[in-house]
């Protein structure tokens, strides 16, 4: 499953998964992000993208 159902749903708790990509999902998608752009410091993409999964799954609840 490339999606995570919730991570505390999942029976995970709060520690055990942070995010709601697998490995698999996030092994997909890292390739396409940018790396060592110029600017500002870096926030860490699978939050983001997690963070984004989430709002979309729970509608913002």
């Amino acid at each position: 499953m490339l999606i995570q159902e919730s991570p505390v749903e999942e029976g995970l708790g709060m520690a055990g998964s942070l995010f709601w990509l697998s490995d698999a999902a996030w092994a997909a998608i890292e390739p396409h992000l940018p790396k060592n752009q110029p600017g500002a410091r870096r926030v860490d993409d699978r939050r983001v993208i997690s963070g984004i999964v989430h709002m979309l799954k729970c509608g913002g609840r």
